[in-house]
């Protein structure tokens, strides 16, 4: 094929791969993925402030006219709900009244109405029941608690810098696993596994620029992203840590670039949860430049299953990545 648009060369975003060699003949990369370099990346990221926002869930979860919305954030309970315009309330998840859950409540005119008594709230304080601020980015919702936080609140989250609005196919995909939130951190702040780990979708991986420190505080890889049998998409990425629970890959060069997949890593459990949980809420936001895309972005309800599809299967294994790390620290086999 080889039509133009606009005066360009339509090309295939894909490349055949040489052949090259196999999963045990690639060169090892346990020697370049220094302990003490992955941890200096977390424990820079993890003083960053967040303003204690965290994130919640994919905007499209808390709709107008629906269904409020519940999870456990740090320990507290956190129910979400719109107004008919589509303004986010959030608040308190226990019913002041009694402590019925009011996720299982009903919104009814932008109110939310306890199952258990009828009590409404609007959103606004009432007694023994405070609202919590929130955000909406478009993509994600952030929650602001500042007793789990535990932070200097700010006015807003630190949002990734993302693709204009409308520009692109955004998914979010969510998991749990039993770690604390560093475990997903370091995960994502160990670019080097990813073609042992998940040679399914990564091939010819190579780290190509480490972090210098705080003001250069960049992975700079270059990967192939595996799409069937020799078939292949080349990048050039670069992840960070903007805040302590957040990691940022953007493809900077070749087929999607300022693409962004934003890692999220939200505590359900309080600190002193022997058992903790984490919740990963990831968010894709793909654009193109190339002719045809805007088909893609009408096709974004039909493409957003396969995108968390695809999340999903490496969090599959990532998560026991992370799940491994904290089950080592936990009983000091590991340090952390």
């Amino acid at each position: 094929m080889s039509g133009r648009a606009g005066g360009r060369r339509w090309t295939p975003p894909l490349r055949r791969r040489r052949r090259g060699p196999g999963w045990a003949a690639q060169t090892p990369t346990w020697q370049r993925a220094r302990p003490a370099l992955i941890a200096d990346a977390l424990k820079r990221a993890s003083a960053r402030p967040s303003g204690n926002w965290f994130v919640v869930c994919a905007s499209r979860e808390v709709r107008a006219g629906g269904r409020p919305f519940g999870r456990t954030v740090g320990g507290a309970e956190v129910v979400l709900w719109r107004l008919d315009g589509g303004e986010l309330r959030a608040g308190p998840g226990a019913c002041p009244h009694l402590g019925a859950p009011l996720r299982d409540s009903r919104v009814v005119c932008g109110t939310l109405v306890c199952h258990w008594h009828g009590l409404a709230l609007n959103g606004s304080p009432f007694a023994g029941w405070q609202p919590f601020p929130v955000h909406d980015d478009g993509v994600l919702v952030w929650v602001r608690l500042d007793e789990v936080g535990g932070e200097e609140p700010t006015a807003r989250p630190v949002v990734p810098v993302r693709p204009a609005a409308g520009s692109g196919v955004d998914a979010v995909f969510t998991a749990t696993g039993r770690c604390e939130p560093q475990d997903v951190v370091a995960n994502r702040l160990d670019p080097w596994h990813g073609s042992w780990f998940h040679p399914y979708s990564f091939v010819d991986l190579t780290v190509v620029r480490e972090p210098g420190g705080e003001e250069d505080d960049v992975f700079v890889v270059d990967v192939s992203f595996r799409v069937a049998g020799r078939l292949v998409v080349p990048v050039r990425a670069e992840f960070a840590a903007p805040e302590p629970r957040t990691v940022v890959m953007r493809i900077t060069d070749g087929e999607g670039a300022t693409s962004v997949v934003e890692t999220h890593a939200t505590p359900l459990t309080g600190p002193d949860d022997d058992r903790p949980r984490t919740a990963v809420i990831e968010a894709v936001v793909a654009v193109s430049d190339r002719p045809g895309f805007a088909l893609a972005r009408a096709a974004a309800p039909v493409l957003r299953p396969l995108m968390r599809r695809t999340a999903g299967r490496l969090w599959r294994d990532d998560l026991a990545y992370a799940e491994r790390r904290w089950a080592l620290r936990s009983t000091g086999r590991f340090p952390g």
